[in-house]
């Protein structure tokens, strides 16, 4: 009772990155709570498969529910099988991907179970809270830390009083690792059909087709950003070249994206995707807050721009001022010469 879930998404027996990463988060909420981490997962064919993917990052508790109709993923079924679980085991705390499946099932869960949910966040913490209004004083809650009103504030919601307190976040917001410390590491495996009413596998899925990525931004050591500076989509083709003198991926704001400079699977920020590399190049980037929270935990940060007070350079280690007309052939004139 009253322990912290994290909701497994899989693709077919593979556990989704984002998931191992909320089960690390998980596991650090759970310890400060003094309450125990519990995961569930869904899917055909996945008893035996998944536990490893799993149990090694902490979890206490994992709720396996494996059924034919399960896989591919469809609303209803998942829906079920997570009202009726929470009805039973009341947790305080739910964390699940802001995935395209995730940010389906998350408001049909919330709004079953009359909970509420908060979107997209980029911190979790626990703290306290006390509501003006009342006076009332509420004791370790799930503080859920996200942009807002177009990523001009960072706002701190609370969920007082109803259960579970549900968050959303990205992959590659929360950095994935191993336990180190003991868990118990249980598996339990329920009765699908408990939990699952027949209706809801009215709706089938007649073709199932996941596209591989084609780059890998979110692995990369080293990304070379491009801002709306950039001045269109030939000025994008010069970061194209420093990225492969420098064996890097190239990444965009959102600015830079929705002028059609670059494209939107390579936007990095909170719309995009939040990558955390030893080296983060901008070039021609001004440092929105929606953008440095999609980069603001890479190792060292060297900003090249024409503006010296742009707010980018405040998180950056190093600052080049200049255009980037300027620095970036520079740039790839250096790199070439002395990667002979």
């Amino acid at each position: 009772m009253n322990n912290v879930f994290v909701y497994c998404e899989i693709e077919g027996t593979v556990v989704a990155e984002v998931s191992q990463e909320l089960l690390t988060k998980g596991r650090k909420l759970a310890d400060e709570l003094g309450v125990e981490l519990h995961a569930v997962v869904a899917g055909t064919g996945i008893k035996g498969q998944v536990e490893s993917q799993i149990l090694p990052y902490g979890v206490d508790k994992l709720f396996v529910f494996d059924g034919k109709d399960l896989f591919p993923y469809t609303s209803a079924p998942h829906t079920d099988i997570l009202v009726n679980l929470f009805k039973e085991e009341c947790p305080q705390i739910c964390l699940m991907g802001a995935t395209v499946i995730g940010r389906d099932l998350g408001p049909r869960v919330s709004s079953s179970l009359t909970s509420g949910l908060t979107a997209d966040c980029t911190q979790l913490e626990i703290g306290d809270f006390q509501d003006v209004k009342t006076g009332k004083e509420y004791k370790d809650l799930l503080y859920q830390i996200r942009p807002a009103f177009g990523g001009n504030i960072v706002a701190t919601i609370v969920n007082p009083d109803h259960r579970p307190q549900m968050a959303t976040v990205r992959s590659g917001v929360m950095q994935k690792a191993l336990y180190e410390g003991s868990a118990r590491g249980e598996v339990v495996y329920p009765d699908v059909d408990k939990y699952v009413s027949p209706e809801a596998y009215v709706v089938k899925v007649l073709d199932h087709h996941v596209e591989a990525a084609r780059h890998n931004l979110k692995g990369a050591s080293i990304v070379v950003s491009g801002g709306y500076g950039m001045g269109s989509r030939e000025g994008f083709e010069m970061l194209f070249e420093l990225a492969k003198v420098l064996h890097a991926e190239v990444g965009a704001s959102r600015a830079a994206v929705d002028a059609g400079f670059c494209d939107a699977d390579r936007q990095i920020g909170q719309t995009g995707v939040t990558v955390h590399p030893k080296v983060y190049i901008a070039c021609g980037i001004s440092g929105q807050i929606q953008h440095i929270a999609g980069m603001q935990d890479s190792s060292i940060i060297i900003s090249v721009n024409s503006d010296p007070d742009a707010p980018i350079n405040r998180i950056a280690d190093y600052v080049i001022v200049g255009t980037v007309e300027e620095v970036i052939p520079k740039l790839i004139k250096y790199y070439k010469k002395n990667s002979k």
